[in-house]
């Protein structure tokens, strides 16, 4: 089996960087030519005579991306003739991305895991001009990753849950065994990976000797926590991978595409290893910890691994949240005959996956998300053969549970089983026990959907240092818990840790550490006390990914009840959403858009960050401000005892008004105030800017001017949105 190599140099030339590796002098080395990007293997032996600037080490390469054309940087070209010179040399803005450094986090199953600390960015090209939108383009890419939490391991393949690494086949490379849907660096290992497939310039066969230096990352959260429970020695982890289809920022990515991929889409791990005697960030290999086993104590001398998996991801239909600088966004859903293909499409993988779906959805039942809750019904209602629907209502709520199954099954969507549970209703007033009612009602269908359980399998000949010994499966999760709020945040994580809770006592009821009917946290404290913080870190850590904050209660998830500190923190949290969302969301909507290939600006137009709304509805918030300004400085400014008090209480009402008229200007008309991404400009937010620059036109004081003066900025402003929208389509 290859096996990405774990050091790398990096060899730069005025020609070409160069990847070798010292542990394997034989190897062939990596060449990736400047400035044309060209990919070549050459002999390592070769290049002891090639005069290099600088030898640099580092942990793995992210992946190579190009950013523009060189036809739209000819002046970097050197002016005149530049056009023969592109055709020639290609003279293309690409950069190499490299790990520089990579922390330890621990070791699963002896395998060390690694969090991506610090990358560079390596140009293959000398610009010799400033390009403002090259620039834009590399403060996008450098901000996004800089604070992106990415995993990667150089002996395990970390983007599939252990079900489904027992299932495949060990000796492919790891990158080829890696899931598609978690690995997150794909697009910008696109370059290496088509060398791989089918060669270069020079190489036209494949190249399977390039696998080393092929990379798979993952984006979310990864936690492992060598422990004890009850004086047993265990390792728990909890891993959460993140999905690089529709990804993106709260508000400006929900639902479905037309492919089927769900927004927030996100698969939790929580692993359980017994006699792992390798947990420890030094470590021995595989072997050392086979021998060591022999002395554990507890279950066994065997290495045993208990998975369980859960996902969420966004409703699936076609919807979205029109920002207007309004607290609570404008929802929008599309005809849900129009989704039936990407749900379908969306179902169709889910079901293939992880076979039934339990369908848990926490949305309200009443307010402003009730057409959210009613088009997750219509979806599961046409996909099922014959669906049966049954309501439950209390002294508290009328619904609050509401399932659809299948009357028979007849098709593989039948498979889905449905369950709305009023979350809000059933815990207001701080009773957040009350979400046990879901897990009671759920209670059947936990037991018949199993976990992974397997031992590592160490019979003479199985234990070779690669895979460190095979899977010995002993049981498989047979079903999946689906579970989605509005955001699949807050709530989401709340009821996903109960979940994980309640599957915990079952696992250490089977290994015979818990007594029937006990529970872990009424047995071991310290153990309890890790878990919660464990999930909590994993509520905020993807709540930051997609909403730019942590999550919301997380005092329960981290104390157990519910408290008014916690309350108040939820406050301070919606309130710095709402402001990110509403006024930074777009550079970070365009940073995954660039990362991910969503986007690619070799295929875009120049000037793309360039703001074209008429000067006049750019200066209102100055105007607000100096407004404010003069208002506070006229207030406050110290007079003379006999000046007089008209003149400037006049000057302050003048101001104030002017400030109040801004204002209402700006909240009026928020979807010019808005930080939409530019890259790929969402389709309503094309549509609401037409709307709302027409009502401006008309208003009695700007209205005249903004017509005079628009010079058809909305036209040129909104020819790259109407690309984008043309892409979506």
């Amino acid at each position: 089996m290859t096996l990405p190599f774990r050091d790398i140099n990096v060899q730069t030339a005025s020609d070409a960087y160069i990847f070798t590796s010292p542990s394997s002098p034989n190897a062939p080395a990596l060449a990736i030519d400047r400035p044309t990007g060209d990919i070549r293997l050459l002999d390592a032996s070769l290049l002891s005579g090639k005069r290099v600037s600088r030898i640099t080490s580092i942990a793995g390469i992210l992946g190579v991306i190009q950013l523009r054309l060189g036809e739209l940087l000819y002046d970097g070209c050197g002016g005149f003739g530049c056009e023969e010179l592109v055709t020639d040399y290609g003279c293309e803005d690409k950069y190499i991305i490299v790990i520089t450094k990579a922390q330890p986090v621990g070791r699963l199953r002896g395998h060390m895991v690694y969090k991506v600390v610090s990358t560079d960015i390596l140009p293959l090209r000398e610009r010799q001009v400033s390009d403002p939108d090259e620039d834009r383009f590399l403060n996008l890419l450098r901000g996004f990753i800089k604070p992106g939490p990415m995993y990667f391991s150089y002996s395990v393949d970390i983007t599939n849950s252990f079900q489904r690494q027992a299932q495949q086949d060990a000796e492919s490379p790891l990158w080829k065994r890696a899931d598609d849907r978690f690995f997150w660096n794909r697009f910008i290992q696109s370059d290496l990976i088509n060398f791989r497939n089918s060669g270069g310039r020079g190489q036209p066969a494949p190249q399977p000797n390039i696998d080393p230096y092929i990379l798979p990352v993952i984006f979310g959260m990864l936690e492992i926590h060598p422990t004890t429970f009850k004086g047993t020695p265990l390792t728990i982890a909890l891993i959460s991978r993140r999905s690089r289809h529709r990804a993106g920022t709260r508000y400006f990515t929900r639902g479905l595409d037309d492919q089927g991929h769900a927004a927030n889409y996100n698969e939790t791990e929580q692993v359980v290893i017994l006699n792992d005697h390798t947990t420890g960030l030094g470590g021995s290999s595989w072997q050392q910890q086979q021998k060591s086993s022999s002395l554990a104590d507890g279950v066994g001398k065997e290495m045993q691994i208990l998975s369980y998996v859960q996902t969420r991801g966004s409703v699936p239909a076609y919807w979205a949240e029109i920002n207007t600088l309004k607290y609570t966004p404008k929802i929008q859903i599309r005809a849900i005959e129009a989704a039936y293909p990407a749900a379908k499409a969306h179902f169709d993988e889910q079901i293939r996956i992880y076979g039934d779906n339990y369908l848990v959805n926490l949305v309200n039942q009443k307010g402003r998300e009730v057409p959210v809750k009613e088009a997750y019904e219509k979806v599961v209602e046409m996909l099922v053969s014959r669906p049966k629907e049954h309501v439950q209502g209390d002294q508290r709520t009328d619904e609050k549970f509401h399932t659809i199954e299948t009357a028979e099954k007849k098709s593989q969507f039948d498979r889905l089983h449905y369950i709305y549970f009023d979350f809000h209703a059933e815990t207001k007033g701080l009773q957040m026990h009350r979400a046990q009612l879901l897990i009671d009602r759920m209670r059947e269908a936990l037991v018949a959907q199993q976990y992974f359980r397997a031992s590592v399998d160490s019979t003479p000949g199985n234990n070779n240092k690669t895979d460190g010994g095979r899977l010995d499966v002993r049981s498989l999760q047979t079903s999946v818990v689906r579970t989605n709020c509005m955001d699949c945040l807050d709530r989401t994580n709340v009821v996903q840790s109960m979940l994980a809770r309640w599957t915990l006592d079952r696992m250490f009821i089977d290994l015979g550490l818990l007594a029937r009917g006990s529970r872990f946290a009424d047995e071991d404290a310290a153990f309890e006390l890790m878990f919660r913080n464990m999930w909590a870190d994993n509520a905020d850590v993807v709540s930051n990914a997609y909403s730019g904050t942590g999550a919301m209660k997380t005092d329960l998830t981290r104390t157990g009840k519910r408290t008014k500190a916690g309350a108040l923190q939820d406050g301070n949290v919606a309130v710095t959403r709402y402001c990110k969302n509403n006024f930074l969301d777009g550079p970070r909507q365009d940073a995954f858009d660039l990362f991910l290939g969503v986007y690619q600006p070799s295929v875009g137009g120049g000037l793309v960050f360039v703001d074209r709304r008429p000067v006049l509805i750019q200066a209102v918030p100055y105007i607000a401000a100096f407004g404010l300004f003069f208002v506070l400085m006229g207030m406050y400014s110290p007079r003379l005892p006999d000046a007089a008090v008209w003149p400037m209480r006049l000057f302050i009402l003048f101001w104030t008004g002017v400030t109040g008229w801004a204002l209402w200007f700006i909240f009026n008309n928020g979807m010019l105030y808005v930080n939409w991404p530019k890259l790929n400009p969402r389709p309503w937010a094309t549509e609401g800017y037409h709307e709302t620059i027409s009502r401006v036109r008309k208003d009695k004081i700007l209205g005249p001017l903004v017509a005079r003066h628009e010079r058809g900025l909305s036209v040129a402003r909104y020819i790259n949105a109407e690309e984008g929208k043309k892409r979506i389509e």
